[in-house]
């Protein structure tokens, strides 16, 4: 399994905003998308980080959702509400419990 992961600086009061979209408009297209396994959102309200992470069957899945385009349309939607560049990262899943 493997992991997609972005960690982003939110700009202040907009983390409601950012958690609604994820919710609302994000997360029924990726549910859908060939290899998803799992989501989880991290948030900290105070220094207003999130850590977004997607589990996938496959590393050829993964890649498929940011090559097909489809991660940038999503990551579009939340770029106002960003105070800077998301960083992102990929990671092998090596043990879940």
């Amino acid at each position: 399994m493997y992991t997609r992961v972005v960690v982003v600086q939110v700009k202040p009061d907009k983390m409601d905003e950012v958690l609604s979209i994820w919710r609302d408009s994000v997360l029924p297209v990726v549910k859908q998308l060939q290899g998803f396994k799992n989501a989880l959102l991290l948030t900290n309200r105070e220094t207003g980080k999130g850590i977004s992470l997607t589990l996938w069957e496959t590393e050829a899945d993964m890649k498929a959702v940011e090559s097909s385009g489809v991660f940038q349309q999503m990551l579009a939607k939340f770029t106002p509400l960003f105070a800077g560049q998301p960083v992102l990262e990929h990671y092998e899943v090596n043990l879940q419990a």
